[in-house]
Formats: structure tokens, sequence, C-alpha cells
């Protein structure tokens, strides 16, 4: 069964030079409370995979914001300024994945795969350092598996065992997510007790889930 905590309690355990997956897509279904909560701890060195590098202000934006961050691995820097500079200066080291890449080796983490083959990239700078292996006269490059130390992800519904609901969008990168980290706190805007939601309609099973926080209580705002 997850524990419900706060958002301050849930990351109490983060530390300087940790690994952290955040869901979200353009800070859509991004768990913005937890965000807030690891700049409030003022972390610092961390690892941060995601699909993108959110906005000045908002969301992922703010790790960098507040200069926290010491390697990103994501598909699109271009919605917060700072990051082409720190491309260029060295002071965060930005390693770009074409989005379906990161997605599978987000997946494959979670799957327990070694790795896979795809064909994006190859002859682009994306295969540079890269094992290219040739099946049926098709070259592919071999992408490894990429997980986290902790992963913070965004659902709508929650029931008190950690069975997770998302709502439309929302879902993007965050149920892969959660297969693919060794802790996974869930920020939802409800929880339930367990019986509610229809097995049917469970995106993520509970035995995922380490840590509920309810975003709308916390932030006092409904989200």
């Amino acid at each position: 069964m997850a524990k419900i905590c706060t958002a301050k309690e849930a990351v109490e355990s983060i530390s300087e030079g940790m690994s952290v997956m955040i869901g979200g897509f353009l800070n859509v279904g991004t768990p913005e409370g937890l965000v807030e909560a690891l700049v409030e701890k003022g972390v610092s060195r961390l690892t941060v995979i995601s699909n993108d590098t959110g906005f000045v202000g908002k969301g992922i934006g703010k790790l960098q914001d507040h200069k926290q961050l010491a390697k990103v691995y994501t598909s699109y820097v271009g919605g917060h300024p700072a990051y082409s500079q720190c491309m260029e200066s060295g002071e965060v080291e930005v390693i770009l994945v074409p989005q379906g890449t990161l997605a599978e080796q987000i997946r494959a983490a979670g799957a327990g795969l070694g790795g896979f083959l795809t064909p994006t990239g190859v002859g682009t700078v994306a295969a540079q350092g890269k094992r290219e292996i040739t099946i049926y006269d098709r070259t592919y490059l071999l992408e490894l598996p990429l997980s986290a130390d902790v992963a913070f992800i965004k659902a709508y519904q929650a029931d008190t065992s950690g069975n997770l609901v998302y709502r439309r969008c929302a879902r993007n990168f965050n149920p892969i997510m959660a297969t693919a980290a060794k802790i996974v706190i869930a920020e939802v805007e409800e929880i339930v007790p367990v019986g509610t939601i229809d097995p049917d309609q469970v995106m993520t099973p509970g035995i995922f889930v380490d840590f509920l926080v309810r975003g709308d209580i916390e932030h006092g705002r409904d989200r």
C-alpha cells in the first residue's frame, strides 16, 4: 500500500546527485507540487529525465532557474532559453534524445530489457558513440534502457493502494516512468478507497507506487 504524505515528506530522501524522472509534456501532466517541493529542498547536482525542460518559472523549468541540475536527458529544450546557453558553456550536460527513443528507453528499463534497436538517428549526431547493428541490410542503433532513482508522476485519481487513473493527454510519459524508477511518487488530485476504481480503468497498478501526494489540497487549487 502506498504511503500518503505531503510533497515535502515525499522528497525528503532525495539527495544531491540523484536521478529523477519527471512526467509531463510541455507542462501538461507535470507534477508541479513535487517539483516545487524539490526546489524548496534546494538539493542540487540532479540528473533529470523528462520529455522536455519546461518553461521559465514553471514546472521542470524551475529546477534550471534555481541551478539544481547537472545533467538532463530530454527531447526538447526550446521552452526554456537558458538551456542553449548551458549546453554551450557546459554548465549543464544536456543529452538530446529523439522523443520516441526516449520513451522506449524508459519503457525498456521498466520491462527489464537490455536495450532495443531503432533506425531513428542513424547517420546523425544522435548516433555518435552508439553501437550500430545491421539486420537484413538495414542499420539500427542499439539504445540502452534508462532508469532513475526516483520518478515524479502526475495522475488524476488514486486509491489508497496506489492504483492510478490519468486524465486525457496528461497520461503521456507518466505510466512508463512509473515502472522505471526505484521510488515512485505520484501527485494526484483525488484519493479514494480501494474498490472505488473499476479495475479495467487502472492505468498504473499500485505495486509500482510508493508515495501518494494530494496536490490539490497542498496548493489550494483544483487542478
